[in-house]
């Protein structure tokens, strides 16, 4: 049995406040016709809808791909089809995330389209680290891999690199404006999607205050 959809999680916090979609429309923000369509699975939000809700409700980003069923069968006939419109988006100084495929719950493996605008480690910052591996293919452009523990590669377009997320990696655009690639991350717990949001959001609200000091 698969979880819930992003849907049925707007839908049961609805339940759970005795609200009609018009009170919640009113309470998140979000149009009565988009919720509507949310709860109904045609239609996803956007990363910024996602995060005006959950700072309009008082809710943790991450309940909105939480898991309510932990019972897990061998065989989930699940599928989705990956399309960047249907993305949820998040943008950083250093990358522009599409996450693929939102609307699945409990994967355990997230697919991820990034755009990558920083050009060095300098405008880059810290190594980030995060559970699971991960593996990095580039589409478009040449990046430069930065490993905690290895010495820097170049990869150009049609090359990867499988590698131990929790080890400190940063990527960055190499003689090109931007690189475009598609990130494979995996765990053996669920759980990932939210966990790799709320990195990316902690990484835009550190730049914001760097760049406000």
């Amino acid at each position: 049995m698969s979880g819930p959809t992003l849907g049925q999680i707007i839908r049961d916090l609805r339940a759970r406040k005795g609200w009609t979609l018009k009170e919640m429309s009113e309470q998140s923000g979000i149009p009565v016709s988009t919720l509507s369509k949310v709860e109904n699975g045609r239609l996803t939000l956007t990363y910024d809808k996602l995060q005006q809700m959950s700072a309009r409700l008082k809710i943790r980003m991450s309940d909105l791909f939480a898991e309510v069923d932990p019972q897990v069968e061998s065989i989930t006939a699940r599928r989705s089809i990956g399309r960047i419109d249907d993305s949820v988006r998040v943008t950083t100084p250093n990358y522009d995330y599409y996450y693929l495929c939102p609307e699945l719950r409990r994967k355990r493996m997230i697919p991820i389209v990034t755009r990558i605008a920083a050009k060095s480690l300098n405008e880059f910052g810290d190594l980030v680290r995060h559970s699971g591996e991960e593996f990095i293919y580039v589409l478009e452009g040449s990046i430069e891999v930065h490993l905690q523990f290895y010495t820097s590669v170049v990869l150009k377009a049609g090359q990867g690199i499988y590698l131990d997320s929790a080890m400190g990696h940063a990527y960055v655009a190499k003689d090109c404006d931007s690189a475009l690639i598609l990130a494979i991350c995996s765990s053996e717990h669920s759980g990932l999607d939210g966990e790799l949001i709320d990195l990316a959001q902690r990484e835009a609200a550190g730049h914001a205050q760097s760049s406000a000091q």
